[in-house]
């Protein structure tokens, strides 16, 4: 579980981080499409994680 856990803040840090420095993130409302594809690796992460726990 902790592996999950592990993998969903990774991918979380690493979007925000991200989302602060991306030039083109933070002067438009749209996400860039690393960020977008980030985003998704963390959605992926996030459910891994609710089945990992039996949510």
């Amino acid at each position: 579980m902790s592996s999950a856990n592990d993998a969903f803040e990774n991918a979380r840090h690493t979007y925000d981080e991200h989302m602060r420095t991306c030039r083109q993130c933070h002067a438009d409302a749209a996400r860039c499409a690393v960020a977008k594809h980030l985003l998704r690796i963390c959605n992926n992460a996030r459910r891994e994680q609710l089945r990992a726990t039996g949510q």
